[in-house]
């Protein structure tokens, strides 16, 4: 297998001035494999037989803040932003004893010790870009050539050095498309519950890297036929074999995963996926058989769900902000289902429960929930219908409620008592409001509320009835224009 990936200037200018140097240097790691299938790296990393700090004398910006003589290189690329490309010595690493990092760190200056200490085969291959060379002594060429994921070397030994590399396994044969070899696979299932030693802030990380490909669905599965998911989110395994009524070909477990995969076929982002992912997390433990009905109910699932949820993502440290929006989604996803029923007041209730900004994320995990019932996509009309309430239940109120001033302010100026006249008086007010929307300022309000409060009760309600009127000619002329966008009546 060659390379003809060509490599970014600013990732050879840091193996170029090594080697000028006299040193060693080789691309490694990640970005070999992925530049081997023709993709385009995310990272770029470097190995090298040069100690930290002779790496940064060689560069003028460097950083160097770990204990495994990594050395953070930044480059300006060719259009102007700033890429760190990571560079670090040959190392060999003695025991893990607490899973999670090697309790001594030793530079040195053999290449194949180096790539003999890094998890996969697939990640052990190094690439000399100036010769054009591939250094591959644990076959991991063959291995992306037949599309499997193996461990370099004895997969328990590996394992041990760093639990993480159970869920990262699992990751990245999703990612990639591969297969995880047998032996790998009963050694994951084997030491599944080191996984427990490991922050959860590093398992969020790889986690959401999981949900965040392409196939995530599989992802999940495989986590849990290797013993991992348990330690990740148990919750979701309660679903497994729960039956649900006629409206569901799946049991709660496949329904869920499902709606998953959707939201990734669609390339939503992260929070959608989460809401996907735990729309129904709670049916489990809500379902409850109805005599009456004669099938399964879930009554309040999406209520005790969101607080599920909510309690799951901050167990896995998630920002509070998608902690915020992820359990609000699964708090309403059991939105409005009837168009001829729902009233606009309702949707306008759901846009202020998960805010205007969340509104169209709620739309797309509703896509999800229906999807995952093994249903098709929702009726042109229905969808059309549902976006146009939401969009006229967004729009800016066009009514006396929209005024910098009520209707206490004015029997506070004016000395006017609860009656007709006080609303003759903000419908006026709102006339000047529609003509002129700067002048919906309290100032000008309170000047002109003083100056029709002087006016005879009858010129007063030709005002106020004036402004009513402008005010259904304009509120109707925006909803004409809203529903005509979507194709609705």
């Amino acid at each position: 297998m060659e390379i003809s990936y060509p490599i970014p200037k600013e990732v050879s200018h840091v193996t170029s001035t090594l080697r000028k140097a006299g040193f060693e240097a080789y691309l490694v790691g990640g970005c070999v494999r992925d530049i081997l299938q023709n993709i385009s790296p995310k990272d770029w990393d470097v190995t090298t037989n040069a100690k930290p700090e002779e790496i940064q004398s060689l560069f003028s910006e460097t950083f160097y803040e770990n204990d495994y003589g990594t050395v953070g290189i930044v480059n300006e690329t060719e259009d102007s932003t700033l890429k760190v490309i990571e560079v670090t010595p040959y190392r060999t690493e003695g025991a893990y004893s607490d899973k999670r990092r090697p309790d001594t760190v030793t530079f040195h200056g053999k290449l194949e010790d180096d790539l003999k200490r890094r998890d996969f085969t697939i990640n052990a291959i190094a690439y000399d870009d100036s010769k054009g060379q591939i250094k591959d002594i644990f076959g991991g060429i063959k291995d992306i050539e037949d599309k499997v994921l193996r461990t370099v070397g004895n997969p328990l030994e590996r394992f041990g050095e760093d639990a993480l590399r159970l869920l990262r396994a699992v990751r990245l044969s999703t990612d990639l498309g591969f297969t995880i070899e047998l032996d790998t696979q009963n050694a994951i299932i084997e030491k599944a519950s080191d996984l427990k030693q490991i922050s959860m802030e590093r398992i969020r990380d790889e986690f959401t890297k999981m949900l965040m490909t392409k196939n995530p669905m599989m992802g999940v599965v495989v986590c849990q036929k290797l013993g991992l998911l348990k330690y990740i989110v148990p919750e979701l395994e309660q679903g497994i074999g729960v039956e649900q009524n006629g409206d569901h070909i799946y049991d709660v477990w496949e329904h869920n995963i499902r709606a998953l995969q959707h939201s990734a076929d669609r390339n939503w982002p992260l929070h959608v996926r989460l809401a996907a992912l735990f729309h129904d997390i709670s049916k489990p433990e809500t379902r409850r058989w109805s005599e009456e009905k004669k099938n399964w109910t879930f009554y309040g699932h999406d209520v005790v769900g969101g607080k599920v949820t909510e309690k799951i993502l901050k167990r896995l440290k998630y920002p509070q902000k998608i902690v915020e929006v992820v359990s609000s989604l699964v708090r309403y996803h059991l939105f409005f289902s009837d168009i001829e029923k729902i009233t606009l007041s309702a949707v306008r209730r759901i846009v202020k429960n998960v805010g205007p900004d969340n509104v169209w994320s709620l739309m797309n995990v509703r896509a999800c929930d229906r999807i995952g019932m093994g249903r098709p996509k929702e009726a042109p009309y229905r969808l059309r219908k549902y976006e146009a309430m939401i969009e006229e239940a967004m729009r800016a109120p066009i009514s006396v409620g929209m005024l910098k001033v009520d209707g206490v302010k004015v029997m506070e100026v004016t000395g006017e008592k609860p009656g007709p006249r006080l609303g003759y008086i903000l419908h006026a007010l709102l006339e000047e409001v529609l003509d002129n929307p700067e002048n919906n300022m309290e100032t000008f309000l309170v000047k002109r509320t003083r100056e029709l409060a002087k006016l005879p009760t009858e010129e007063l309600k030709k005002l106020g009835e004036e402004g009513k009127e402008k005010k259904e000619e304009a509120e109707e002329g925006e909803l004409s224009i809203i529903r005509k966008r979507h194709g609705v009546k």
